[in-house]
């Protein structure tokens, strides 16, 4: 039944309702005495009643589906609105779940084109940072090393501060290479890329260590990427934010063949504070490989990221 006739015929039925009382025993006079209003007054009362509990129960599919649509969210796919009953509410109900399949299906592939185009601009901002700018430092620091050797004494103390400024900018610019484009993830797997990504991030404030369980299953290329990307984004907002002073990296098998990334720190939490552009981000890169990614409170305090692989996502290259 439509809802157009649903509405009409809750409304008819009151109306009948209140017609039957006319050829009750009720009667009014004029004028109206106190308690024929009475009588009137609570017959109203009672019809309104009755028109406001039935226009909720026939239009309360329509709620549930105004509240699904107001609290949908791209990067957390999954949920749906349950499609209850027969008529116009109900095939409503599966338009808007049909379209949520093609919104998330197109926001994944848009997403996995933008990440790959940022991962080659990551690339090439990288080589060009190892070629150019890292060759040049070099080339410098070579030159001031040259200069050193043949100057007096007085001189020797400025240019041997201005070699070491040069180094650590050197270094830095390795660093920052290193980042951008995650060469040990290439060469050596996913495995020494994490124990790297820790040791990078140990400084005497800060200790991270990687945990791995052995036996992790095989994972293509486009998945170890994610876990890397995930595990150095939650690395840095820990560096960054939550004042943590100790960070640990877990990569471990879970039952069906899948893979678990866990990084916790003991630092502040999130408390109240809105997802910012990192936490979106790997939402995007989760949603690029069908994994589930859960960012919160500890257990002990401090901030759990957690992404979870579906064993479907696993593939040819072995870390």
């Amino acid at each position: 039944m439509s809802l157009y006739w649903r509405i009409f015929l809750l409304n008819a039925a009151v109306l009948v309702v209140a017609v039957l009382l006319l050829f009750g025993p009720v009667t009014v006079s004029t004028p109206v005495l106190f308690g024929e209003a009475i009588v009137l007054v609570a017959g109203l009362v009672a019809m309104l009643i009755a028109n406001a509990v039935l226009l909720r129960i026939g239009l309360a599919p329509l709620g549930r589906l105004s509240r699904a649509m107001a609290t949908v969210d791209l990067l957390k796919p999954g949920a749906r609105p349950q499609v209850t009953g027969q008529g116009e509410i109900a095939e409503l109900t599966g338009t808007f779940n049909t379209m949520l399949d093609r919104l998330e299906a197109e926001r994944a592939t848009s997403t996995g084109r933008v990440l790959s185009a940022l991962e080659d601009e990551r690339r090439r901002i990288a080589q060009e940072l190892h070629d150019e700018v890292g060759q040049t430092l070099t080339a410098v620091l070579l030159q001031i090393k040259h200069a050193a050797d043949r100057i007096p004494e007085p001189v020797r103390a400025d240019l041997h501060q201005a070699q070491e400024t040069t180094r650590a900018s050197l270094d830095e610019i390795r660093r920052i290479a290193r980042r951008l484009r995650p060469g040990v993830l290439e060469e050596l797997g996913l495995h020494s890329a994490l124990r790297s990504l820790a040791a990078e991030f140990t400084t005497p404030r800060l200790s991270v260590s990687a945990l791995i369980t052995p036996g992790l299953p095989a994972l293509d290329a486009a998945t170890e990427l994610v876990l890397y990307r995930v595990a150095q984004e939650g690395l840095t907002n820990a560096a960054r934010h939550s004042g943590a002073t100790r960070v640990e990296v877990h990569l471990r098998p879970v039952p069906g063949g899948g893979t678990a990334l866990l990084v916790r720190d003991n630092g502040r939490g999130l408390g109240g504070a809105p997802e910012g552009a990192g936490i979106r981000g790997m939402r995007e890169r989760a949603l690029l490989i069908g994994a589930e990614l859960f960012v919160g409170a500890g257990p002990s305090g401090g901030t759990d990221v957690r992404l979870n692989v579906t064993a479907l996502q696993h593939g040819g290259s072995s870390s």
